[in-house]
């Protein structure tokens, strides 16, 4: 079984008395331990795909099925609490608390879990040692440089270990250095963790990473490229 599965999704902005479809008709399956990277340009539709599979948004019409799960049947409780135990998230932005340490950020979504203090250190510990970062654990984020802060974001995204890994440009604010070691830590998600990565980019060098592209155009998927290694 596919861990996500959409089946003619369509999703219709209107700007006034016009209307538009962000997607047409779009169908993707992704199976378990993939590493897709969601290509095109803006406006062509890969952020509405990507929001939608973060249970952010809906489509007008058409399926989505996570892990078996219609994510189109349910409520914001049981959406948020999907996220929370199916997904991370990882953002261009980095999307870290300014006034709390990397150790604090990513005990985060233990916290909505309700998962204990004590345990919830020891995990977020573990994350970032899986990163990289067990030196900087006491560190805010205006200490960090922008590649640590991602890696505190990508800590935080695999702390309650979910299958899914939702990436939206996470090398969009890095230098090319930094881009680099930033993906090889999905590749090492990916790879050593078996962690399914849906990641969107516009850098062909970055999505030379993944094992798989889908590129998007005025809401259309028209190329869907498996990479031979």
């Amino acid at each position: 079984m596919a861990l996500i599965e959409v089946k003619n999704a369509i999703k219709t902005y209107q700007t006034g008395e016009d209307s538009f479809n962000a997607m047409n008709n779009v169908s993707l399956s992704i199976e378990k331990g993939e590493f897709v990277a969601i290509m095109g340009a803006s406006g062509s539709g890969k952020s509405t795909f990507m929001n939608m599979l973060g249970t952010l948004d809906k489509p007008n019409s058409g399926s989505y099925f996570l892990d078996g799960v219609d994510m189109l049947s349910l409520g914001p409780n049981e959406l948020a609490e999907v996220r929370n135990l199916k997904m991370g998230f990882v953002f261009q932005g980095f999307n870290l608390i300014s006034r709390t340490t990397a150790l604090e950020n990513v005990e985060l979504p233990m916290i909505y879990k309700g998962i204990p203090e004590e345990e919830r250190i020891i995990r977020a510990k573990e994350a970032l040692r899986i990163v990289g970062l067990e030196n900087r654990e006491d560190h805010m984020p205006n200490q960090m440089s922008g590649g640590q802060q991602q890696r505190v974001a990508i800590a935080r995204a695999i702390v309650n270990d979910p299958p899914l890994i939702l990436a939206d440009e996470p090398t969009g604010n890095l230098d090319t250095k930094t881009s680099i070691e930033v993906m090889e830590f999905f590749v090492k998600l990916n790879e050593q963790m078996g962690k399914t990565i849906v990641l969107v980019t516009h850098e062909p060098d970055i999505a030379e990473y993944c094992k798989r592209v889908v590129r998007f155009k005025d809401g259309n998927i028209i190329s869907d490229e498996v990479k031979v290694k």
